[in-house]
């Protein structure tokens, strides 16, 4: 499901950190403080298009309904006329019964989890009660361009509603979510990059261009490596294409049967140099006839670069490693012995479950 424009880069210099809204705040992002009067960010425009932007929005709003777990709130796009609703993995957590509210209206509804994926931090939940459900239109994601204007809709802070305005800063991104006490973390493939706002309890909302079409799931939010302060206009969101393609096979079958995703079929660790610095990823059980099996490697390996980028820790490879295909072949470079060696791998996919 990836774009033929996929465009693989390095690590990003920043922490980033997953922006639902627990008890109002999330690791790594700034909220408002006590103090402060929070309100839904203006949708603003040139002269001439913001009759426009206010089409989009009232378009859009409802389609993006609130999520409310016992460990904090969060947002999510109606699918379908069925209830089916996508939101974040890490917005619901380990839950399996959930509120519903649907913009404008007061009583929230009774919704269930129909199918979760950690690794690609995406969820389906249900609604019994359909009464006024809308479903979102969804646009082609891989027709996202750097410079397209976008929105963001969701409930940050709680605030049901509110949107966001932006441009797609760059596509094809390849981001680590870090792992929390409520979310083991995930590698997201293909992100899309905006300037739009996004802020906790944004997760799980809805990422549309100027035709109100969803090309988005916002998903992550920068934070400052130095302090860990949220970062302003940097957020990431999960293309729709491969949102869409996941939930419908959470739909179908509860599990994702087809990620899309390479893989080594190895375990691994982090290991670490002199100093402590993280020096490499070492192979601690193969998958018998896998890919790191069949290309020779071996517990005790250590994986130092995969297809000429530099893999120091376990974060890295698996960015790498997802801007890649499965069945494409790749150099990998391993440490056995002392010595260096370099073998060619064919990647296999990332199993679901």
């Amino acid at each position: 499901m990836r774009g033929s424009q996929r465009i693989r880069r390095g690590a990003l210099p920043v922490a980033l950190a997953a922006v639902i809204g627990v008890g109002g705040f999330a690791v790594g992002a700034a909220a408002a403080g006590p103090g402060d009067t929070a309100r839904p960010a203006a949708v603003t425009a040139p002269s001439g298009q913001a009759a426009g932007y206010a089409d989009v929005v009232r378009d859009v709003l409802p389609s993006v309904v609130l999520i409310r777990t016992d460990a904090g709130l969060g947002s999510g796009v109606v699918l379908d006329d069925a209830g089916h609703i996508v939101t974040n993995a890490h917005v619901a957590g380990d839950a399996t019964e959930f509120q519903v509210q649907l913009s404008g209206d007061a009583k929230p509804r009774a919704g269930s989890l129909v199918g979760s994926y950690a690794a690609g931090d995406l969820a389906v939940i249900r609604v019994g009660d359909r009464s006024g459900l809308q479903p979102a239109r969804f646009g082609n994601s891989d027709q996202a361009r750097t410079g397209d204007v976008v929105l963001a809709v969701g409930n940050p802070l709680g605030l049901a509603g509110s949107v966001t305005e932006g441009i797609v800063s760059a596509t094809g991104r390849a981001v680590t979510e870090p792992a929390t006490s409520d979310s083991p973390g995930a590698v997201l493939p293909d992100a899309i990059q905006t300037s739009a706002p996004i802020n906790p309890g944004n997760s799980g909302g809805a990422l549309v261009n100027s035709g109100g079409q969803v090309i988005g799931i916002p998903t992550l939010a920068a934070a400052s490596a130095q302090n860990g302060t949220q970062a302003q206009g940097i957020g990431f969101a999960i293309p729709a294409n491969l949102a869409r393609d996941i939930a419908g096979q959470l739909i179908e079958s509860g599990q994702v049967t087809s990620t899309h995703r390479a893989a080594i079929g190895a375990q691994v660790a982090t290991v670490s140099g002199a100093g402590g610095a993280a020096a490499g990823v070492a192979i601690v059980e193969v998958t018998d006839g896998g890919p790191a099996d069949r290309a020779g490697l071996r517990a005790g390996d250590v994986i130092t670069s995969v297809a000429g980028t530099q893999t120091p820790d376990t974060a890295k490879l698996a960015e790498v490693l997802a801007g890649q295909d499965p069945g494409q072949e790749v150099s990998v470079t391993v440490t056995r012995d002392g010595a260096d060696h370099q073998v060619r791998l064919t990647l296999g996919e990332l199993p679901g479950g």
